[in-house]
């Protein structure tokens, strides 16, 4: 099955960190633009971050300036440095790609993985 897979979430404390990690399984991720969404029970994936196949990076406006998006082709590895942990991004993050670029529709993203859950907890 075509899929990214992800690791590194976990239970931390507000104000801390958590390194998320992306890797695609099966297919080349160089073309793609890479998305992290995230997702609550009973509400629908929301975009976190995106980052285009040249790198430009896109954030969420709650995520700006504690989140940083970042990708390693070389490595075939996205990643997510979430630092500042609030009790609201608790979710589960999920990775996705994208032929067209970062900006559009949600469901012009395809290869989406199973996610790793975070939990921001004291």
């Amino acid at each position: 099955q075509l899929q990214f897979v992800e690791s590194g979430g976990g239970l931390v404390q507000p104000g801390g960190s958590l390194r998320l990690s992306c890797v695609p399984s099966g297919f080349s991720m160089d073309d793609l633009a890479v998305g992290w969404f995230r997702q609550t029970p009973g509400k629908e994936h929301e975009s976190v971050a995106c980052i285009s196949s040249d790198g430009i990076t896109y954030y969420r406006d709650t995520v700006q300036g504690r989140f940083t998006i970042s990708r390693d082709n070389a490595k075939r590895t996205v990643y997510l440095q979430m630092d500042n942990l609030k009790s609201e991004d608790t979710a589960n993050y999920v990775c996705t790609g994208s032929p067209k670029g970062c900006l559009g529709p949600q469901r012009q993203y395809d290869y989406w993985g199973q996610g790793t859950q975070v939990t921001v907890s004291s």
